[in-house]
């Protein structure tokens, strides 16, 4: 099983109403988990007179209306089974200034064939003149995933079944430091419940699995982060440049059930290439790191655990785990048709897995392409349909809204 954005698609209906006043139903949706992305950046927003003056992105910059898009859709993957969810979000502009970011608040609830139930509730708000910005990003998971066990060397067909219940709470509060640079603290606190072995191969594997894990697993700690941002554009960035460092300590003073510190370096690239061209060359350096203590197992570096997702296309959720993640990926996206409406992409990742700094395996590498399906004009937002291979036969269908990286 495989908790990722990639189901297919399909809006039953769609709701989209100006809003008056202070926002307070406090709805939208993760773009991490569903199709509320397209919700998150107000695509189907409407407005019923033309703007007196627009930005790059073409919204109003005196606009004053706070937007509400109610979206059921359903899907389906392997990994999930049909699977049905409600997706809400409402945006605004805390100022009148064309360069002002849109601060949005979205949730979603899905539920899948194999009664799974993914819950987040995401809030990115900005303050008047953008100098502040607080990031709340919540989640609640109750999910089969399928695991095996830890490095680059595990057998793709010795998979074991857990189920759990998980709650996410990271909240960050950044102040601007400089234009497109912001540093601030946050709190990071998670919570694995309920924690079951189901479908084992022998019972034996399964008492052991049962005490590795135990019932229970918590993180909680401060955290210091540093971001620059220069894209263009965040949804489908062209050029520019972003790099994000998280560095995480966990104490068990707060209650976590281990001290240990874990380290995030996320960095991308945007080069148009061939210069002149609209084609974009995307490149993607994320290390997932822990340079103190011992995390349990569900908190360890694992490929498609990041925040979004989206490492490691090729390989199914979770197909690998270790103490330090080091991992690379390029992207060529290019046009088909003159217009933008409909592009390619061809993909390459690599990505390495380490115990206390000793290779578990060589580099695993794996590669696709794809094609991109023009949504939203102005914005740039594309629906997303990459085939993914990976080492040892393992290949996949990959389906975003809005691009990977």
């Amino acid at each position: 099983m495989q908790l990722r954005k990639n189901f297919i698609v399909v809006a039953i209906a769609c709701i989209t109403m100006p809003a008056y006043g202070k926002a307070h139903i406090g709805v939208v949706s993760d773009t991490a988990d569903n199709p509320a992305v397209l919700l998150q950046q107000g695509f189907f927003v409407n407005s019923s007179k033309p703007p007196k003056k627009t930005d790059s992105l073409g919204r109003k910059s005196n606009s004053k209306k706070y937007f509400l898009t109610v979206l059921p859709a359903f899907g389906y993957t392997l990994q999930t089974g049909f699977a049905g969810l409600v997706s809400a979000n409402i945006g605004y502009y805390a100022d009148k200034s064309p360069e002002a970011k849109m601060s949005t608040i979205s949730t979603s609830v899905t539920y899948s064939q194999y009664n799974q139930i993914i819950f987040p509730l995401f809030a990115d708000i900005w303050s008047k003149g953008g100098k502040y910005n607080f990031i709340s990003d919540n989640r609640y998971i109750s999910y089969p995933s399928d695991i095996f066990g830890l490095g680059g060397a595990t057998d793709p067909n010795k998979d074991h079944t857990i189920d759990f219940k998980q709650i996410k709470f990271h909240q960050t509060l950044l102040r601007q430091i400089k234009t497109d640079l912001y540093a601030g603290i946050g709190f990071y606190y998670d919570r694995f419940w309920d924690i079951k072995v189901i479908e084992p191969q022998t019972r034996l594997i399964n008492v052991y699995l049962q005490k590795e894990f135990g019932n229970s697993q918590v993180a909680i700690g401060p955290t210091f982060r540093i971001l620059f941002d220069s894209r263009t554009n965040q949804l489908n960035a062209d050029k520019g440049f972003y790099a994000n460092a998280v560095l995480r300590q966990n104490f068990t003073e707060l209650g976590s059930d281990d001290e240990w510190a874990s380290l995030l370096l996320d960095v991308r690239k945007y080069i148009n290439f061939p210069r002149g061209s609209k084609n974009t060359l995307a490149l993607w350096s994320f290390n997932w790191l822990t340079p103190a203590g011992d995390p349990s197992y569900l908190l360890l570096p694992s490929t498609g655990w990041d925040d979004q997702y989206n490492t490691g296309r090729g390989y199914i959720q979770s197909r690998f785990r270790g103490k330090q993640m080091i991992y690379f990926e390029t992207e060529y996206r290019y046009r088909i048709t003159s217009n933008g409406l409909l592009g390619g992409v061809a993909f390459f990742n690599i990505e390495k897995f380490m115990g206390n700094l000793k290779p578990y395996d060589n580099l695993l590498p794996g590669y696709g392409a794809g094609i991109r399906i023009r949504l939203n004009k102005k914005s740039g937002a594309n629906l997303c349909l990459d085939y993914g291979f990976g080492n040892g036969g393992s290949h996949g269908l990959y389906v975003n809204l809005g691009e990977v990286f």
